[in-house]
């Protein structure tokens, strides 16, 4: 199976190579030079069986579209696994016969390791056709509805993941105010009902202050703009939802936006400076 991939930053690069690794011929395009084995999206999506996106935000994805519409052949299965608006990806639904939204979360650790949750809106035949190509970069697979479907339950994770990232924030600032050790207050923290997969993975690193970005506030403050959008068009109060989205459009206000998406905790000892 020939697979064109359009996007190799932090997620497409080891996403592209784990499907390299799983035995497919993976043809990788990036506006960067760095990596990429096709010089443009034409050359990725020609000949292709498949082809996958996985770009910073909706206006990327509609501006290589038209090239994929063109360029793609009739049976073509298209993946978008970036995290756009869920109308975007019903738009796209709407030109291309076989699409399907399938927005992931996991992190860079979650790319490298082929360990990604992945959330799919489409039609469940194309869902079927595509799983041998997301098991190969994904472990927990769902199909959760129509087109659009994916990004809605992308945004309902990134308003959790966020909101986890503040409160984890505050505990520490909590904890080292008090006089207590924030790292064992963490171990203990992450072993009992307030565990996560964000205390698992980044408790060590918040309390370092190391925000070497996994994923940064820049992207994180675009996706709570998107989950804010779908509350409103579902007509929904989600108040902690819009202050999880201040808290992150305050950090990229104060610099912050190519840091981790942990940096909400610059945030927190910010308001509490003397």
């Amino acid at each position: 199976m020939k697979i064109g991939f359009i996007g190799l930053g932090i997620m497409g690069a080891p996403m592209a190579a784990n499907l390299g690794k799983a035995g497919f011929e993976v043809r990788g395009y990036d506006l960067r030079p760095e990596g990429r084995t096709v010089a443009s999206v034409a050359e990725a999506v020609t000949g292709a069986d498949v082809v996958i996106t996985m770009l910073p935000d909706s206006p990327q994805v509609e501006e290589v579209l038209p090239e994929i519409v063109e360029y793609g052949g009739d049976n073509l299965l298209y993946i978008d696994m970036s995290t756009i608006n869920p109308e975007t990806s019903v738009g796209i639904a709407q030109r291309l016969p076989r699409a399907l939204d399938a927005p992931v979360s996991g992190g860079e650790r979650g790319a490298i390791e082929g360990s990604l949750s992945i959330m799919v809106g489409g039609a469940e035949a194309d869902f079927h056709a595509a799983l041998p190509v997301l098991r190969a970069v994904g472990r927990t697979i769902v199909h959760v509805g129509p087109p659009g479907a994916g990004q809605t339950v992308k945004a309902a994770n990134q308003l959790v993941v966020g909101g986890t990232y503040a409160l984890v924030a505050e505990a520490i600032m909590l904890m080292e105010a008090s006089g207590v050790d924030p790292g064992k207050g963490l171990d203990v923290l992450a072993g009992g009902l307030a565990g996560s997969r964000v205390l698992e993975l980044k408790r060590h690193s918040m309390v370092a202050r190391d925000f070497t970005p996994g994923f940064r506030i820049d992207l994180h403050h675009k996706d709570m703009g998107i989950a804010t959008a779908a509350a409103r068009q579902a007509g929904l109060s989600l108040p902690m939802t819009a202050l999880v989205t201040q808290l992150i459009a305050a950090a990229r206000a104060q610099g912050h936006g190519s840091l981790d998406h942990s940096a909400l905790l610059k945030v927190i000892e910010r308001i509490n400076a003397a």
